[in-house]
């Protein structure tokens, strides 16, 4: 990978992603996930989580031997702690907290977790994604800012296939890319199948010295055409925020107000995959951060797209960075299927023009219906 010529999603830097990305019914049994055709095993020597460059995985041939037709088993899926159905609207099962039984589960269970991480004995994928240490750690300290402070209400979670590859694509704002974490978080606690999401990201977001590593822990990968082809083709749920930084860094007077969505990279790298597009509306996040004002030269000094001025940052100073606690609603359209295109489809730049459109007025449609039924910002 460290030689792979990057092919950007739009004509311009601003690229989209998180840094820039049935039912609610639990009684059917859940898949095992799929993981990348170069997962690994993270031991003494291995890479740092923040190369690019592929290892030889170390499982054995069993459980990562590709299957006819270039797909892969999935792997054993790991035990998981009783669950039950409480908690806030739009957040997932919670573990079972009742009893001195369930204590004990907690206790073994995160001691084995321990020793896991200590002696090497877990996986990462050739992007660096963990696995194990989104779910048992980086899922749970998202998740109180998900249903206590945003309070995140999630629509149309059944838009979104059990299997296979599917590429959302949502609107980005908020001055920050909180939105992209929500909806990461969104779609790992609800969907009935535990589907993870796997965000493209700005360039910027991998020359940041930790921000880089807990990115691709989480599954963060460059938002290039060559990155999304092969997440998709391994089945994976793919997000991408075409505005970029447009959308993020926009003044507070053109919240939902979607910007460019560039020359239509993300439908043509759908179209090659045979795979459908899932339309994704956030409301909440424009108003967390409102950006009153640019300062563009302290911006250039510090290499940054834009330094935002909000009505309490930079004035407070470290408290003029605490998000506002805003009511989000995330709603996933219905999918837009790209199978029955001939292949050449994604050399047809009138057709991906018209694509891109129909997903772009999807979402702006949708953002205005829930702005119409928004009783309050912050309730």
């Amino acid at each position: 990978m460290a030689d792979a010529k990057v092919i950007p999603f739009d004509d311009d830097r601003s690229r989209g992603g998180a840094g820039g990305t049935g039912g609610a019914g639990g009684a059917a049994p859940r898949p095992s996930r799929r993981r990348g055709a170069g997962s690994r095993r993270k031991g003494a020597g291995a890479a740092s989580m923040g190369e690019v460059q592929s290892l030889p995985g170390r499982a054995s041939a069993k459980d990562d031997a590709p299957a006819p037709g270039g797909h892969r088993e999935p792997r054993a899926q790991r035990p998981r702690e009783p669950v039950t159905d409480g908690g806030d609207a739009g957040g997932g099962a919670r573990p079972e907290t009742d009893g001195e039984g369930g204590l004990d589960r907690r206790v073994a269970s995160g001691l084995a977790f321990l020793r896991r991480r200590l002696t090497g004995d877990y996986a990462v994928d050739d992007f660096g994604y963990d696995e194990e240490l989104t779910d048992q750690v980086l899922m749970s300290l998202l998740r109180p800012v998900y249903e206590k402070y945003f309070r995140v209400e999630v629509k149309g979670i059944e838009n979104i296939p059990s299997e296979g590859g599917a590429l959302i694509v949502a609107n980005h704002s908020g001055t920050l890319p909180m939105d992209g974490l929500m909806m990461q978080v969104a779609v790992h606690d609800n969907h009935p199948a535990d589907r993870h999401l796997r965000l493209l990201a700005a360039d910027l977001v991998f020359m940041l010295p930790v921000v880089n590593e807990l990115a691709r822990k989480l599954g963060h990968t460059l938002a290039c055409a060559e990155d999304a082809a092969r997440l998709l083709e391994q089945g994976e749920l793919v997000g991408v925020m075409p505005e970029g930084f447009k959308g993020l860094g926009k003044p507070f007077a053109d919240r939902y107000k979607l910007q460019r969505f560039g020359r239509g990279g993300f439908v043509s790298t759908a179209l090659r995959a045979r795979t459908p597009i899932i339309p994704c509306s956030i409301v909440g996040a424009e108003e967390i951060y409102p950006m009153i004002g640019n300062g563009r030269t302290v911006a250039r000094l510090l290499g940054l797209p834009y330094f935002p001025l909000t009505p309490t940052f930079p004035w407070l100073g470290p408290l003029g960075a605490i998000p506002l606690p805003t009511k989000w609603t995330i709603q996933f359209g219905e999918p837009i299927h790209t199978e029955n295109y001939p292949p050449e489809a994604a050399e047809d730049p009138m057709l991906m023009f018209n694509l891109t459109d129909q997903v772009r007025e999807q979402i702006q449609h949708t953002l205005y219906k829930l702005l119409v039924q928004r009783r309050s910002v912050f309730f």
